[in-house]
């Protein structure tokens, strides 16, 4: 099981990042696998332009968020995260790799992989939000080539030095970038997103160890995958596959039922995945029973069977 540490305003302070560092810890012994942490630099005010969530214990989506909500600097705390644990993964998930210098992001990347001794992962994104690109100066159109070019470069600077590339957006000669990731490869990588198509599948293939599609699991994706990875020479059965729970909430001030739930745990475990987020403040609004939550969650996890 996976808990996602970021959205949880509900029941923590958002200026009560080691409040987060601690429920990691309590994940962690709970038996949960990984922790996640979220991305965002800023917002602006189309954060919030297709209207915000009825009940604010839900996931944020495109269009639904305050542009105010916090979203405190995923790398920075999963450092802290890194150093108070020792077994559970670490995930930044998802980072929006485009709106930092591929270079400055792998050295960072590195030195959190090697910090975790290789607990990191990370899922690199173009996300969605213009107005985030507007202000950093970084073109809103063209995110999907910066990160392909971005990929390509951690995937050299990672394993070897010196390394000079001249591509479309980045260019240098002759860098040692120093120190290395824990393995050669760098972090574990996801990919994911609101549907299977080309480009996915194509950092899948290049990347990716794992495939983490936004929202509910549709079983037409997951055939289609099944089947560009097949033509490409890879197999499911080489990711790691994530899904999630989601459910309805009762009203829109009130927590949700946990196990509603986790019903939808055994049928994504027919379609092959292995490893399921949960966000705690969705089913409990008070900070004082996480560490209760945790232990429930994987008693009732554990009852569906391997």
């Amino acid at each position: 099981m996976v808990s996602v540490l970021t959205e949880n305003w509900t029941m923590t302070d958002p200026r009560d990042l080691r409040g987060l560092v601690r429920m990691a810890q309590e994940a962690e012994d709970a038996g949960f696998d990984m922790v996640m942490v979220s991305d965002h630099v800023l917002l602006g005010p189309s954060a919030g332009d297709q209207g915000r969530m009825a009940n604010p214990r839900d996931y944020a989506m495109p269009g639904n968020q305050d542009p105010a909500t916090p979203w405190p600097s995923n790398l920075v705390l999963l450092s802290a995260i890194a150093a108070a644990t020792t077994r559970i993964r670490i995930g930044a998930i998802a980072l929006i790799a485009p709106l930092r210098h591929p270079l400055v992001l792998a050295h960072d990347l590195a030195g959190l992989d090697l910090l975790s001794e290789g607990r990191l992962v990370i899922q690199p994104t173009v996300s969605w939000h213009r107005d985030e690109y507007d202000a950093l100066g970084v073109p809103f159109t063209r995110r999907g080539r910066i990160l392909d070019e971005q990929l390509s470069i951690w995937s050299q600077v990672w394993s070897r030095s010196p390394v000079t590339h001249h591509g479309e957006f980045f260019s240098f000669d002759h860098v040692y970038l120093e120190p290395k990731p824990w393995r050669p490869e760098g972090p574990t990588m996801w990919f994911g997103g609101e549907r299977v198509h080309g480009k996915v599948v194509e950092r899948l293939v290049r990347y990716g160890r794992g495939f983490h599609p936004v929202g509910r699991v549709d079983e037409e994706d997951i055939a289609n995958l099944r089947s560009a990875l097949q033509d490409a020479g890879r197999s499911t059965d080489d990711f790691e596959l994530v899904g999630g729970t989601r459910v309805a909430f009762p009203d829109d001030h009130s927590v949700a039922p946990l196990p509603e739930a986790l019903e939808e745990i055994p049928r994504q475990q027919s379609l092959g995945f292995t490893t399921f987020a949960i966000k705690p403040s969705i089913f409990i609004d008070d900070r004082g029973q996480h560490a209760a939550f945790c232990r429930e969650v994987m008693e009732r996890v554990a009852a569906f069977g391997p």
